[in-house]
């Protein structure tokens, strides 16, 4: 049978409405009863139950996402996920408010946080790039107590509870290792391309991608990063000039999920099968560009998981609980032409 508060008491030699006050940590209680009542429940392995508990005190959590607006497909597909899963959050007492902002203003961004800040907030999940500006703003959230988690991107120089999403490491060395196997022996070179380098996901990739490159495959030279920023008039002349320049390029790695324009120049301009092309994301334009075999790869993550993990992740920091690090880590997908109809779209 479960302990109860009861029990606590009879074992600490205090009253039950003693008990509730240190468990709910209100005021009015010596340290030395605070520390009779937390071995009593430790002794007797009492768990609470939050949810009870916030029931009765019909308490609702409120948590927002703050993601970038007017991004690609898969920021597209993320935001939509995030508006999903609030309306099923509902039947847990959670409130979610999705937040776009400016992707490269970190004015915007560090506006948005700080009116967060005065709110009642109970957990913030943030997808940006790190800024001096992002760092302090953190800073800040965390000392008034309101619990942030980074997704998809980390944002390793703040002080972050936890990270959502996958290894981007490891993603870039996977992207290696197809890289280099499916480019063959022939010596040649790889271009690069990134939305932006400012990004931490873009970063740790090219480092993992770098690593696995130079290590196993090293008669692959691996191009400076080409940043795009969505430009698609930039990008198209960005690789043709490389692909004029280097007759030598044998695969193409793009570091982000935005590859429309990638995918157009290669039909438009050069033959798909000279080019090993891997990408991220399964978003509906990489899935096309999968089947019809512009893509010969695409390593992905699931967005619901992410979404789900960073809800989990929040309410448990809120109630000062430890997370479930195996339930929240995100696994690194591999999708191709052969195993597209098993794996659905961004989710």
């Amino acid at each position: 049978m479960r302990p109860k508060i009861v029990d606590i008491a009879r074992e600490a030699g205090v009253s039950p409405a003693t008990v509730d006050r240190v468990l709910n940590g209100r005021a009015g209680v010596s340290d030395g009863t605070v520390s009779r009542v937390s071995a009593a429940a430790k002794k007797l392995a009492y768990v609470r139950d939050l949810s009870a508990a916030n029931l009765a005190k019909k308490r609702m959590y409120r948590m927002a996402f703050v993601i970038p607006e007017h991004g690609g497909q898969f920021q597209q597909a993320l935001a939509t996920e995030v508006l999903d899963s609030a309306s099923r959050a509902l039947n847990e007492r959670t409130e979610i408010e999705l937040l776009p902002v400016a992707a490269e203003d970190p004015h915007a961004l560090v506006r948005t946080l700080h009116a967060l800040s005065e709110s009642a907030v109970d957990g913030i999940a943030i997808m940006a790039p790190e800024t001096p500006l992002l760092r302090d703003a953190v800073r800040q959230l965390k000392e008034s107590g309101i619990p942030v988690v980074a997704i998809v991107s980390t944002l390793p120089n703040t002080i972050c509870d936890h990270f959502v999403g996958i290894d981007n490491i490891a993603a870039g060395k996977t992207a290696g290792v197809l890289m280099g196997r499916f480019a063959g022996r022939a010596p040649g070179k790889i271009l690069v391309l990134s939305r932006s380098m400012q990004s931490h996901d873009s970063v740790e990739r090219r480092s993992g991608f770098d690593d696995v490159m130079q290590k196993q495959f090293p008669h692959l030279e691996v191009l400076p990063t080409i940043e795009g920023h969505d430009d698609a008039q930039r990008i198209r002349r960005a690789i043709n000039q490389t692909l004029q320049l280097h007759n030598d390029v044998h695969g193409i790695y793009s570091l982000s999920s935005g590859n429309q324009q990638l995918g157009d120049t290669l039909s438009q301009c050069h033959n798909t099968d000279d080019f090993v092309v891997i990408a991220h994301e399964l978003t509906p334009y990489n899935r096309s560009a999968l089947e019809t075999g512009t893509f010969d790869a695409v390593i992905t993550q699931n967005i619901g998981h992410i979404v789900r993990s960073a809800i989990r992740v929040l309410r448990a920091k809120s109630d000062r609980l430890e997370i479930h690090r195996g339930q929240e880590k995100v696994r690194i997908e591999i999708v191709l032409k052969e195993n597209l109809v098993a794996v659905n779209h961004v989710d």
